[in-house]
């Protein structure tokens, strides 16, 4: 065989080679980069007729009340969003409720002569913000200002309408012990769903995290399950209204193609 000959059917052997390691390299070194695939969960809110189970989701408020407020915040929501007079309804809570809500944060005002003050939180509030600034949040979470919650359930996923929940309750629970052979930098935590499995958040949801005052066990799991409902009322609270309505004009639609098709065949009866 000649030398060219040779050269040319070693390179095309070297090129195989190479596509073949990439081949099946690439899919776990992709996996690995996007995480674990969400498993699907059972969501009330999912499907056409969904609705939110708004125990859970009161549930889940006091979840993000007692835990994740205090490094994450959420600048769309107002206190009274929570009460009957709140989007979509509200979450369910009383305005007697809402205002005992409030009642427990204090907030920078000004009085009558422009001096600052410091006064009790009314339903028209936005939620309390953690930190004054988002370089005192930087400062005190490892040099990134945590995310605001408020639109995460729908900013998650590929736009499927569970896609973020599952996502969030994938990395809720999915905290563990990093495998054999991974490498987890200090001050960081290995979590399965995570991009890259490497995040700077804690595993901040345990077991009797709360105590929860409708007497239901706070698990770990159960505690995911809840916060994911809540953030997802926030993230969409007209979702009730808007699968309500479409139901009302798929209704509709049929019952008008119903009309027209008699009206067809009576205008057509005597053509045929």
């Amino acid at each position: 065989m000649p030398l060219l000959d040779k050269i040319m059917l070693r390179s095309a052997l070297t090129a195989a080679a190479v596509l073949l390691t990439l081949g099946t390299a690439l899919p776990s070194a992709r996996a690995a980069e996007e995480g674990a695939e969400p498993q699907a969960q059972n969501w009330s809110f999912a499907g056409f007729f969904g609705t939110f189970d708004r125990a859970s989701a009161q549930r889940g408020f006091q979840v993000y009340k007692e835990v994740c407020s205090n490094c994450h915040t959420m600048h769309l929501m107002s206190f009274r969003d929570l009460g009957p007079n709140g989007p979509g309804g509200g979450l369910g809570f009383s305005e007697d409720e809402v205002k005992a809500i409030a009642a427990e944060y204090k907030v920078a005002d000004t009085n009558d002569a422009g001096e600052p003050i410091e006064r009790t939180a009314l339903p028209s509030d936005k939620f309390h913000n953690p930190f004054p600034n988002d370089k005192a949040a930087a400062a005190a979470n490892g040099g990134k200002v945590p995310p605001d919650l408020s639109l995460m359930a729908k900013a998650r996923g590929e736009g499927g309408e569970t896609d973020g929940p599952n996502y969030i309750y994938a990395f809720l629970t999915g905290f563990h012990d990093a495998p054999e052979g991974f490498k987890v930098p200090e001050g960081l935590n290995y979590n399965a769903a995570f991009p890259g499995h490497v995040t700077a958040m804690p595993n901040i949801l345990t077991d009797d995290a709360v105590t929860y005052s409708d007497g239901t066990k706070a698990t770990h799991q159960q505690e995911a399950w809840d916060v994911v409902n809540f953030l997802m009322w926030t993230a969409e609270p007209y979702l009730e209204n808007r699968k309500h309505t479409g139901v009302k004009v798929v209704l509709f639609l049929i019952v008008f193609a119903g009309l027209l098709y008699s009206v067809k065949r009576k205008v057509w009866a005597n053509a045929h």
